[in-house]
């Protein structure tokens, strides 16, 4: 296993939503919290507090973050997935958002509960 990784829980539920590609970064996606934009040519991702999210956009919301605290070289391996795997291998569905320095995972905020035991279970410490 990979070394113990130590998680912070970020306040608040996170939405994910999906723009068109072509449309511009609206002024909601930015401000308090973590917050990820990402584009490709079919689609606008963007990650950030659900209150933020304005009606009528296609979002999924009551996800919780988790900050894989780093920061982590970029030669260090097996650290996103010895964090994915416990949840993984449970069943839970996650959304893993990547940084310079570290690793964000969404999780549902109704497995939270169970989503702490089993990273506790793997050997990581939640905050």
């Amino acid at each position: 296993m990979a070394a113990c990784v130590r998680l912070e829980l970020l306040p608040g539920h996170y939405a994910v939503s999906r723009l068109d590609g072509a449309e511009p970064i609206p002024a909601w996606a930015d401000g308090a919290g973590f917050v990820s934009i990402s584009r490709s040519a079919n689609e606008l991702s963007i990650v950030c507090l659900q209150a933020r999210v304005p009606g009528g956009v296609k979002s999924e919301g009551e996800w919780v973050c988790l900050q894989l605290v780093g920061p982590f070289a970029f030669s260090e391996t097996g650290i996103v997935l010895s964090v994915v795997r416990p949840l993984s291998e449970a069943g839970l569905g996650i959304f893993v958002v990547s940084t310079y320095d570290g690793d964000f995972l969404m999780l549902k905020a109704a497995d939270l509960d169970r989503g702490r035991r089993l990273l506790t279970e793997a050997g990581h410490r939640l905050g």
